[in-house]
Order: C-alpha cells, then structure tokens, then sequence
C-alpha cells in the first residue's frame, strides 16, 4: 500500500462564485478583492506538497485540469495535511505578492525579472 501524494507548482482554487452558490467553502475559492500584501486560507481535498521556498502562481480552477493563467503571484506560508470524516485535506495560509494582469510574470516558475540570462 503506498501514500497518495500531489505535488502542485501552483494554488488552483476556484472561483468566489462557488462560495457563494453553497457548492464550496470560502477557502477553496479566490477572495473576491484580492490584494496585494494581504495573507488568505486556502483549502484544497487530498494531501498536497506546495514549493515553500518563493513565489507561485494563484490559478482558477473549474476542475478537471480546467485551468486559468495566473491571477497573481503568491508565497505560501503554511500547509498543514489533516483528515475530516477520513478524507484528507490540505490547509493553509498564503502571501500575494502581486496581482496579475495580461502581461506575462512567469517564466516556468520563476518570475522574469529574476532570470540571469
């Protein structure tokens, strides 16, 4: 029997609207003003590993591999692995760092302007 175990070079949450509608909690979806500084929760179903050491992508999800370009940039500052109902979730807190728009930030993962060559 092995560990079931995802590794995601992003946040994928889903839109405010699923909040809203019942079908999600508040954690789960990207807050409705987003703000640059601000620290929110996240919470994503399954045991997740997150890179902790500089700055990911935000994403939207609609499930599926559905996925949006990035909303913003962020650090994650926690996540802690914990189970409800003996299903495993991952919780946490995250940093923005900036808000994105059309213009491209990210380069794999790293942001542009930190590239050497």
């Amino acid at each position: 029997m092995g560990i079931v175990v995802e590794f995601n070079p992003d946040l994928a949450l889903r839109d405010i609207s699923e909040f809203k509608a019942g079908r999600r909690k508040i954690q789960e979806c990207i807050p409705e003003n987003l703000e640059e500084g601000g620290i929110y929760d996240f919470l994503k179903k399954d045991q997740r590993n997150y890179w902790l050491f500089g700055e990911i992508p935000l994403i939207e999800t609609r499930g599926n591999s559905i996925l949006s370009r990035p909303k913003a940039s962020i650090i994650i500052l926690e996540a802690t692995h914990f189970l409800e109902n003996g299903e495993m979730y991952t919780k946490g807190k995250y940093k923005v760092i900036k808000v994105l728009g059309e213009d491209i930030y990210f380069e794999y993962l790293d942001p542009i302007r930190k590239r050497d060559f």
